[in-house]
C-alpha cells in the first residue's frame, strides 16, 4: 500500500509529463526505506510480537533472524533507501521519507505501550507516502499533496481502530494499549472513529472542489466514505461483535484503492483532454467535454 499511494501521489503531481525513470527511482527508494523501517520495527517490538498470536511467527520473534541482524539490515536498508532518493530523485523526497521513519519508530512505536492515541500519531507517517510521490514529481510541495495526506490520515483512524477491536485480547496480552476504557458517554475510540469518518467524507470532496479530480471521483468518494461511516456507526452500537469491526476494516480496504484509482483515472482523462487539438474541442462549448481515456505519450 505504501508504494501504491506513493505512485498515486507521483502521478497526480506529474502533470502531462510523466517521467517513468523518476517514478521507478522514487518507488525503489521508498521500497528500500519502508522495508528497512519495518525491519527496525520488528527489532524494537520483538518482545511484544512474541506475545501475540498474530505476530509471533514474524522472522525476529520466531527466531529465524537474530535481533542484531534485523537491526543492521534495517539501518542499512533505510539509509540506502533515503540516500537513493536523495541522489536519483531529489532531497525533498528523501527528507519526507526519513521523516516517516523517524515518526514511525520514534513516536508511534513507543506510544503504543502508553496510550491508545497512538492511532492518531501513527496516522501521520502513514499518510505521508503520497507526499513522497508528489515531492518526487515536482521537487516541491503544494496544497494538493496535503489534501491527499488528509484523506490518508483520516482513512487510517477507522481502519486501525477496527483492527484494534478485532485483536484487542491479543494486544492486551502484550501490554499494548490500542483501545481506551469505556467512559460516561461510551468508548472514546468510537467517537474518534466516527468523527474521522465524517471528516473523511468532507475532505474527500476537496480533490473535485480544487479541480484535480472529476465528478466520478466525487461520487465514489462520497459513496464509499458514507459506507465507512455506516459500518462505523454499527460498530459503535455493537462494539463487542467481531463481525462489526471486520466490516469496518473491509470497507476501509475497499475505500482507499478504489478512491485513488478513480482519482488517478479522472486526472488522466483531464490531462488527455487538455492535450487535444483546439479544433477537436469545438468552438461552441465553454468547457472541455469528456473524452475517451487513452495512452499518454510523453512530450
Amino acid at each position: 500500500m505504501v508504494l501504491i499511494t506513493t505512485l498515486a501521489g507521483f502521478y497526480m503531481g506529474s502533470g502531462v509529463d510523466f517521467d517513468f525513470l523518476v517514478a521507478l527511482n522514487a518507488l525503489a527508494g521508498t521500497a528500500f526505506a519502508a522495508g528497512g523501517t519495518l525491519a527496525l520495527n520488528q527489532y524494537f517490538e520483538r518482545d511484544t510480537d512474541a506475545m501475540m498470536e498474530r505476530t509471533r511467527n514474524r522472522p525476529v520473534p520466531s527466531g529465524r533472524i537474530r535481533p542484531v541482524e534485523a537491526l543492521i539490515f534495517g539501518l542499512a536498508t533505510t539509509a540506502a533507501g533515503c540516500g537513493y532518493l536523495w541522489v536519483t530523485v531529489n532531497p525533498l523526497s528523501a527528507a519526507v521519507t526519513a521523516t516517516i521513519t523517524v515518526l514511525y519508530l520514534g513516536a508511534y512505536t513507543p506510544m503504543k505501550r502508553v496510550s491508545w492515541l497512538c492511532h492518531a500519531v501513527g496516522a501521520v507517517p502513514g499518510a505521508l507516502p503520497p507526499v513522497i510521490g508528489w515531492a518526487a514529481a515536482r521537487n516541491g510541495l503544494a496544497a494538493e499533496p496535503f489534501v491527499l495526506f488528509g484523506i490518508m490520515f483520516l482513512w487510517q483512524l477507522p481502519h486501525s481502530l477496527s483492527i484494534a477491536r478485532l485483536y484487542q485480547k491479543d494486544y492486551a496480552r502484550a501490554g499494548i494499549r490500542l483501545l481506551p476504557k469505556d467512559g460516561a458517554y461510551g468508548n472514546p475510540a468510537n467517537t474518534l472513529m466516527l468523527a474521522a469518518s465524517i471528516m473523511l467524507v468532507l475532505i474527500g470532496m476537496l480533490p473535485t472542489v480544487m479541480g484535480f479530480a472529476g465528478d466520478v471521483y466525487l461520487f465514489v468518494a462520497i459513496a464509499l466514505g458514507a459506507a465507512m461511516l455506516f459500518f462505523g456507526v454499527r460498530l459503535a452500537l455493537r462494539p463487542g461483535t467481531g463481525s462489526a469491526a471486520r466490516r469496518v476494516m473491509m470497507a476501509s480496504l475497499v475505500y482507499l484503492p478504489a478512491v485513488l484509482l478513480v482519482m488517478v483515472l479522472g486526472h488522466r482523462a483531464q490531462l488527455i483532454a487538455t492535450r487535444l487539438p483546439r479544433d477537436q474541442l469545438g468552438t461552441h462549448t465553454s468547457r472541455i467535454e469528456p473524452c475517451p481515456i487513452g495512452p499518454i505519450t510523453p512530450s
